[in-house]
């Protein structure tokens, strides 16, 4: 597989972006959902700020409040036996509670604009905040399906009640429609396809099964974008590959002739996260055509391997230009970055069900 990493790469960092709060720092611009519009690209950034700590045994949390529209601050010291601080990203509940209390930063989407995809210009305030009570911990991971003159936007919203995904819709990028959460907790990676499919709308997703399951993608079907049925099971994980452990729904949907071309993410137990791809029905996408044995993506630039959590490289969003696939993508939950390959050469890489 022949892939072209831009040389300016990483294209957007933490440095490029102001802080919200100038009490706050940018530690993360990433995961970012794609777009065209008015002959530009619009990446859709994921930052996430965290507050400045000047004490290094107190770790701060912002959590919004929906009652005041302002930011609690949270402070926790990392001596405190009922909290276990050893992942950067999240403050987990120790003894048998488990699962995480509190995150270390708050996510939102700010607007990242360029029109030649290697040199962007980034919105001076946030486009898409957390409004609501599903969004206290904060908004994450957006994705951008146009359809018609609408642009639907959504993502992971978090709170203390799970993580969920919820969606607003734009004309414009500049007004935004909230349309509330499409799918319950828990769940995300959430990838709308661009046009109906013999009169229904699809959608993958990825469930997070407690008692039996995995963390596999799946897709349903809508009539109005709003309201999701008739789940079907779609993509499972495999034992000793690269998508063993958890994977997810990518870029949208590209409609090629062959088939749906979904370009999604997977990871091993250790947290190495790759890129493939999945192919599927033109006419019926719970169908499975082909699948990636192999990544067509995989974390080797040093900025894919060394960030605040290495070793990933994951797409919100692609931009495709003839046979032209150019995947943009967070790198190691810290920066964008971009990178090209050819629609043909990932087509042929997969390995087709008999």
């Amino acid at each position: 597989m022949n892939v072209y990493r831009y040389e300016e790469n990483p294209l957007i960092t933490p440095m490029d972006v102001k802080p919200h709060r100038s009490d706050f720092e940018v530690i993360g611009a990433f995961n970012a959902g794609i777009t065209t519009f008015n002959d530009e690209i619009i990446i859709l950034l994921r930052v996430a700020e965290r507050p400045i700590s000047e004490n290094r045994n107190i770790v701060k949390s912002p959590i919004y409040n929906p009652k005041t529209n302002e930011l609690d601050i949270l402070e926790l010291d990392i001596n405190d036996p009922a909290y276990d601080f050893s992942d950067p990203r999240t403050i987990q509940h120790t003894g048998e509670r488990g699962g995480f209390a509190y995150l270390t930063s708050l996510s939102y989407f700010r607007i990242a604009r360029s029109k030649d995809g290697h040199n962007f210009t980034i919105d001076e305030r946030p486009f898409v905040y957390p409004s609501n009570e599903l969004e206290t911990f904060g908004i994450e991971d957006p994705r951008i399906t146009k359809i018609d003159d609408t642009y639907y936007i959504y993502f992971s919203a978090v709170s203390p009640v799970g993580v969920g995904e919820s969606m607003v819709s734009t004309k414009d990028f500049v007004t935004i429609e909230h349309h509330g959460m499409i799918f319950a907790p828990e769940n995300k990676d959430v990838l709308i396809f661009p046009e109906k499919v013999n009169g229904k709308y699809y959608a993958l997703h990825r469930p997070v099964p407690k008692s039996a399951g995995e963390p596999e993608i799946w897709i349903a079907e809508s009539t109005n974008l709003l309201h999701w049925g008739n789940h079907k099971h779609l993509l499972g994980l495999r034992e000793g590959m690269w998508d063993s452990a958890r994977m997810g729904g990518g870029a949208v949907p590209i409609k090629t002739e062959k088939g749906w071309l979904e370009l999604y993410h997977g990871a091993t137990s250790d947290h190495r996260y790759c890129m493939g791809a999945v192919l599927l029905d033109l006419n019926d996408p719970t169908k499975v055509i082909a699948r990636s044995d192999q990544p067509i993506l995989e974390p080797e630039a040093d900025y894919e391997v060394e960030g605040f959590f290495g070793n990933v490289v994951f797409s919100c969003g692609a931009v495709v230009e003839g046979d032209v696939v150019k995947m943009f993508y967070g790198v190691a939950d810290t920066s964008m970055a971009c990178a090209e390959l050819s629609l043909n050469e990932i087509l042929a890489s997969l390995t087709y069900s008999k």
